[in-house]
């Protein structure tokens, strides 16, 4: 069992991370303002993650000066606060399927602009140099793919149930899905929400590099991106109908993606991350798409079209293509490194 807990918890948090996709999309459906939805979520995630910071770090803690605070504070207005909500607007004229499945596109733009840092290298004359960059091709046919290239509907054979209402489901579908230049524009606002999360992941390493208590680093990021999320959802939502929670599926969306996904979540990806390293963690991402599928096809009657579906086999290609290339390169340095030892000796 203890060999199997890496995985099964990795599964775990591509479960609950499809979860925030669906839940996400349902309320998007129903209405719900991104940014109020934003807003809350960010709120939820503060509530919960302070609490554990001030337990766990809050004798340990490094003091935090003014420079670093402000780069937290901007941290999260690209990596929370914008992605959030331009993934939401995706989302609404897209569907959950092909947010999930964007989500490949990740670590393989993670390591471009890591290239572009030059905190990562690229030999194009090895054959896991070009799996790397072909990794990178592969990746923007399949956006493109996802795109511009829709394809027959493959239709499910069931539904379990429908969380749209019916005049959502008809005007939505009409104003927002089925319309083909809505759909390239959600295409698109989803791989710029993948360009902010990568450049957040790459900026985010640097930062923890000078600034190492990671539970108050998040929770800072938590606060701050609440705060940001409500000047931008006051500015743009004056409804005061919109604000209402109630004991509802609203609330429960907002609690589930504020709680499990911004605290258990992603506490446990770190947990992964340090028992098997980031690649094992990354291998594990194609699983979100196919459980995230699953759900919008059975729950949420969405129709998965055949372009997506090549779009998606693409991303998740282009994914294990860069993975595998890093992974060799690694093994490449290993054994150099090894025989410098022995040539030492």
């Amino acid at each position: 069992m203890g060999s199997k807990k890496p995985f099964l918890v990795a599964l775990l948090v591509h479960a609950l991370s499809s979860g925030m996709i669906l839940l996400s999309k349902a309320v998007f459906n129903m209405g719900m303002n991104i940014s109020v939805f934003v807003f809350y979520r960010q709120v939820a995630g503060t509530i919960f993650m302070v609490p554990f910071a001030m337990v766990f770090e809050g004798k340990h803690a490094k003091s935090l000066s003014i420079l670093t605070f402000f780069k937290i504070f901007m941290l999260a207005s690209l990596g929370i606060t914008l992605t959030l909500n331009i993934y939401g607007v995706a989302l609404i004229y897209t569907s959950a399927s092909l947010g999930a499945a964007t989500i490949n596109c990740i670590p393989v733009i993670t390591f471009a602009f890591a290239v572009l840092l030059r905190m990562e290298k690229v030999r194009v004359k090895t054959v896991p140099g070009i799996a790397k960059v072909a990794g990178i091709v592969v990746c923007m046919a399949g956006v493109v793919t996802l795109a511009f290239y829709k394809g027959p509907a493959l239709k499910p054979p069931l539904h379990l149930h429908n969380f749209r209402p019916h005049s959502v489901a008809q005007d939505g579908d009409h104003d927002h899905a089925s319309s083909a230049k809505n759909w390239i524009i959600g295409c698109f606002l989803l791989l710029a929400s993948c360009i902010c999360w990568a450049l957040w992941l790459v900026l985010q390493a640097h930062i923890l590099k000078s600034y190492s208590s990671k539970l108050t680093f998040t929770s800072i990021q938590c606060l701050s991106s609440a705060v940001q999320s409500f000047i931008v959802a006051i500015a743009l939502e004056r409804d005061p109908r919109q604000w209402k929670l109630g004991w509802n599926f609203r609330l429960l969306a907002v609690v589930y993606c504020g709680i499990f996904v911004t605290g258990v979540a992603y506490y446990l990806q770190a947990w992964v991350i340090a028992k098997k390293g980031p690649v094992f963690h990354a291998v594990m991402i194609p699983s979100n798409l196919i459980m995230t599928s699953l759900g919008s096809v059975l729950l949420l009657g969405e129709t998965i079209n055949l372009g997506s579906v090549l779009g998606a086999i693409m991303l998740v290609i282009s994914l294990y293509s860069v993975l595998w290339g890093k992974s060799k390169e690694q093994n490449i340095d290993n054994v150099g490194c090894l025989l410098l030892k022995i040539k030492h000796k």
